[in-house]
């Protein structure tokens, strides 16, 4: 049997895809500001078809816990009339894995804001060596 290649072409990420991965570059460089010794969060607002409004910091903590503000976090995504939220935080600990607070807190926000009409898109943890998204995790 005489198998068929042909080459494949690369395809060249979307305008969409560049945009996220740009947004994602740039929550991963604030929250891990220098120093990185306590937690810090902050969130992207994006319209429906995910294009950046405006961003703000929306909490700080200790090196083990994280404050964060919904009341503010969601008044200013109403202000801008955003559709969805991009939430990043940081662990100085090294370890990128939600705690069940983050994952409680991050449940809640969701349902928060859907009842605002606006969608948690993602909740994105981050150290120095990784990333982990709530999305790609289930937790969302």
């Amino acid at each position: 049997m005489t198998m068929l290649t042909r080459p494949v072409r690369a395809i060249a990420a979307s305008p969409s895809d560049r945009r996220t991965q740009a947004m994602i570059t740039y929550l991963r460089r604030v929250v891990l500001q220098e120093p990185v010794t306590h937690e810090r969060s902050h969130a992207i607002f994006v319209d429906r078809d995910h294009v950046w409004l405006g961003d703000a910091a929306v909490g700080a903590g200790s090196a083990g816990s994280l404050i964060l503000r919904m009341r503010g976090l969601l008044g200013e995504a109403l202000r801008l009339d955003a559709a969805g939220i991009i939430l990043a935080h940081n662990h100085p600990s090294g370890q990128c894995r939600p705690s069940e607070r983050d994952i409680s807190a991050t449940r809640r926000l969701c349902d928060i804001a859907s009842a605002l009409d606006i969608t948690l898109i993602d909740h994105l943890i981050f150290t120095e060596d990784a990333a982990y998204s709530m999305r790609a995790g289930g937790l969302l």
